[in-house]
């Protein structure tokens, strides 16, 4: 009769082992895949395309676009996102456009650029990184 409450994909990426991580001291100039999560601190220089979540640390940059299931973002993007749940904390700053079926802002978040949330029926990334 009632449905079990689910808990939301940026719940459950907080909660995710996360098995690759990007630690403050790196630093990348190309573009990034990974299928699993990951969590970012350092600067890439390069698009970012994460399949399953991916969470922007404090002191995490990205100069590029960003691709992913799941973003959490309390660090910096200069380029544009397109994820599926999209949560920008009170550190997070986004510099472009951004597609998104959900998101949540906290206060004193920001990003600027163009929203446009009808991508229920495009694939995120549909291509798994060559190995």
């Amino acid at each position: 009769m009632f449905k079990k409450n689910q808990k939301s994909p940026i719940t459950q990426l907080n909660q995710e082992e996360i098995l690759t991580i990007l630690g403050k001291d790196f630093e990348c100039e190309g573009n990034i895949r990974c299928i699993n999560s990951a969590r970012i601190e350092g600067k890439i220089s390069g698009d970012v395309s994460i399949k399953k979540g991916v969470i922007l640390g404090e002191k995490g940059i990205i100069h590029g676009n960003l691709e992913s299931e799941t973003a959490i973002v309390f660090g910096t993007v200069n380029g544009n996102l397109k994820v599926k749940h999209l949560e920008i904390k009170q550190t997070g700053r986004i510099e472009g456009d951004v597609k998104t079926e959900n998101l949540v802002i906290e206060m004193g978040g920001r990003y600027n650029g163009k929203l446009d949330m009808k991508i229920e029926s495009e694939k995120i990334i549909e291509q798994t990184p060559s190995e």
